[in-house]
């Protein structure tokens, strides 16, 4: 064998950049978000566990050096907790160094497992979960087809965190496009308030030609942000986000301004930077650097 076994796109948020990834999934068990393109025409499976059981071992013998692993796709999660808890506990017996296993979970996924399952996965190494909210307006919920209500996101979120996990949330500027945009920023910051996660992801959204989406933008029903505006957003969000501890960031690269805010002490500073750059006195990143 020549290398781990990956099917169709791989994608990882930011922070795991330095984690080998495990796919256990393909695809995403939602799939109709209309703005997303990864995983348009993939149907969702759970991959064999033969494959997996390789792809494990593989690790095991060329990344001694790597200390997480990251299980891949869309909504690991979503696997039955037997099954889990079995690659859970080889990854622990093939690689005992591994400090952290980190996987995505939506909301749904989330709620599927008892608080006393998730202990359990944290016993066996998991350590954080990452939870796409884009946003905690339930209008806006509702438009992107999310699936889920600003309920039952802020529930999963805590659930999460009862089980002494670690959360991380991505959020999607400009995501309600111009009329709802003020609607969205503060609806969201009071969405994260009551969710407290450790991690705040703010991205900048990109529209995708081969979404739903990019459709409305097409057909005029949507409309995206400047830069100016899109900032503005990001202010107001963060305004009307209280975090006990943590980060907020927006350094993802499809953002025109990575800011790192510790909260609450940076909070103001934060603030701050961001009406800098609202004055032009902070340049934005170029388009041409921007990514997804």
């Amino acid at each position: 064998m020549d290398g781990m076994h990956y099917e169709g796109m791989i994608i990882r948020p930011p922070s795991e950049a330095d984690s080998i990834l495990l796919q256990v999934t393909i695809g995403c068990s939602h799939n109709k978000c209309t703005f997303c393109g990864t995983y348009k025409g993939v149907r969702f499976r759970i991959k064999d566990q033969d494959i997996i059981d390789q792809d494990i071992a593989y690790a095991a013998r060329h990344f001694p050096f790597l200390r997480r692993v990251f299980l891949t796709d869309g909504d690991a999660l979503i696997v039955p907790q037997p099954r889990l808890v079995d690659i859970l506990q080889k990854i622990r017996r093939a690689m005992p160094w591994i400090q952290r296993v980190g996987l995505y979970g939506n909301a749904k996924s989330i709620l599927r497992k008892t608080p006393q399952e998730l202990a359990e996965l944290r016993d066996l190494g998991l350590g954080i979960v990452y939870l796409g909210v884009e946003t905690g307006h339930p209008e806006t919920l509702r438009a992107i087809r999310k699936g889920v209500s600003r309920e039952r996101l802020i529930e999963a979120g805590q659930r999460v965190r009862e089980a002494g996990l670690k959360l991380s949330v991505t959020v999607l500027l400009g995501i309600a496009g111009r009329e709802q945009s003020l609607a969205h920023a503060q609806a969201t910051g009071s969405l994260l308030t009551a969710m407290d996660p450790h991690y705040v992801g703010a991205l900048t959204l990109m529209v995708l030609p081969n979404t739903e989406l990019g459709d409305q933008v097409r057909r005029g029903t949507f409309s995206p942000l400047t830069p100016l505006e899109l900032l503005a957003e990001l202010r107001e969000m963060l305004a009307h986000t209280h975090m006990s501890r943590g980060l907020f960031m927006s350094n993802h690269a499809s953002n025109y301004l990575p800011i790192k805010v510790k909260m609450p002490t940076d909070k103001a500073k934060g603030l701050a930077m961001i009406d800098a750059a609202i004055n032009q006195q902070v340049p934005l990143r170029p388009e041409w650097m921007r990514a997804l």
